[in-house]
């Protein structure tokens, strides 16, 4: 029979306080940038634009997750219309193309080519701020008048220099950074839906 399961207390706590410590200097250090990509978010929205987002693994899941907020609501109970946004990692036709075809660094960049236009916003997310993927995809944004947001970390790496706005989370841990950056992600919907819909959030 499998011994009793040791006690992972001292991880749990150590994590979570890491976590917080991170959160807490995100709070410090970031909150002007996390504002002033929120307020280019919700304006590319107010003027018919749309939110394309990418990443790789970990921040695959963050680009859909954050577009599902957006497309259905972030908020229970506000009802509110779909709001225009797409994670470029969901078809897998396209990215299997891409990388067989043209290489995997492309992958991003084609279905930026393909879907974003002048006005745009794409929101590039990469840890460690140096994946070549989102970095063309950076780079095709950029070319066509897009602006791009970075949600980053480590620094903020060569990506730094390819984005308009960027949110470098204080840490060089991933796991930390990809709990920032759904904070992040997070944020930004309330921002985007207060003032799209302030009708729905009427002053206290």
């Amino acid at each position: 029979m499998p011994k009793p399961t040791t006690s992972f207390q001292s991880l749990i706590s150590s994590s979570i306080q890491a976590s917080i410590a991170t959160k807490e200097r995100l709070l410090a250090e970031c909150a002007e940038a996390i504002g002033a990509a929120g307020n280019l978010l919700a304006s590319t929205l107010e003027n018919s634009g749309k939110i394309l987002l990418c990443g790789n693994g970990g921040s695959a899941a963050d680009a859909q997750h954050i577009a599902a907020e957006l497309v259905i609501r972030y908020r229970s109970g506000v009802n509110r219309r779909a709001l225009p946004a797409l994670a470029l990692t969901v078809d897998p036709s396209m990215l299997t193309a891409g990388a067989n075809d043209l290489g995997y660094d492309a992958v991003f960049a084609r279905g930026v080519e393909a879907l974003g236009r002048k006005g745009d916003a794409l929101i590039a997310i990469t840890t460690s701020g140096n994946s070549p993927s989102v970095m063309r995809a950076a780079e095709a944004a950029k070319a066509q008048g897009i602006s791009v947001i970075g949600l980053l970390g480590c620094g903020g790496g060569n990506m730094l220099s390819l984005c308009d706005m960027a949110v470098i989370v204080p840490s060089t841990v991933t796991a930390r950074i990809q709990e920032s950056h759904i904070l992040v992600g997070h944020i930004w919907c309330e921002m985007i839906e207060e003032t799209l819909f302030p009708d729905l959030f009427p002053a206290a």
